[in-house]
């Protein structure tokens, strides 16, 4: 179906009982409609509204049909416009990965750091979803969400998946998205 990356964001100020800020952040490297990059938001810093930005349409309405459908349905409103935006990435996942993503006048800064051990999540399809994913999840500690400056005020916190020690906030790469034979 598709492969690339598709690193997350999710923020809580009470350790998870409350989410309050949520970003899907995907480079499409291959899908059926190309390659681009595409970014969900919906955060305090939107005052709770979901903004899609994107540097290929065609690729950010292919997430939102094909897969944003099943991982968060508020990501795959294909009425919500699509923000034209510039993707750029620095650091890596050894001390603090950026991406960073300019739309018009907005900045939207991503980072994850202070990261635990990494592995391979292998969720083929029927396992959890009809469509499967395996990806290299790097689980950070520490994630921040700022817009123009302003940083969204809660914390990732611990998740386990399946028998691992995880985060609600990853670096997901090597990402493979597929379907059942």
């Amino acid at each position: 179906m598709m492969t690339g990356e598709n690193s997350f964001v999710r923020l809580s100020p009470d350790g998870g009982k409350t989410q309050t800020d949520r970003v899907s952040h995907w480079r499409v490297l291959w899908c059926p409609d190309g390659a681009g990059h595409a970014m969900f938001v919906q955060s305090t810093l939107t005052g709770g509204q979901v903004r899609v930005y994107s540097d290929n349409p065609a690729v950010a309405r292919w997430l939102q049909k094909n897969i944003e459908s099943l991982l968060y349905p508020a990501f795959a409103d294909e009425k919500l416009p699509v923000t034209a935006a510039q993707f750029s990435r620095s650091g890596d996942a050894r001390s603090t990965a950026v991406e960073t993503i300019v739309a018009g006048s907005e900045q939207v800064r991503l980072t994850w750091s202070d990261t635990i051990t990494p592995f391979v999540l292998n969720a083929p399809p029927g396992f959890n979803r009809p469509i499967g994913v395996f990806s290299t999840f790097f689980p950070a500690r520490a994630a921040t969400i700022e817009l123009n400056g302003k940083a969204a005020p809660g914390k990732p916190w611990p998740e386990m998946r399946g028998d691992r020690q995880g985060s609600s906030a990853c670096l997901a790469w090597s990402e493979t998205w597929v379907k059942p034979a």
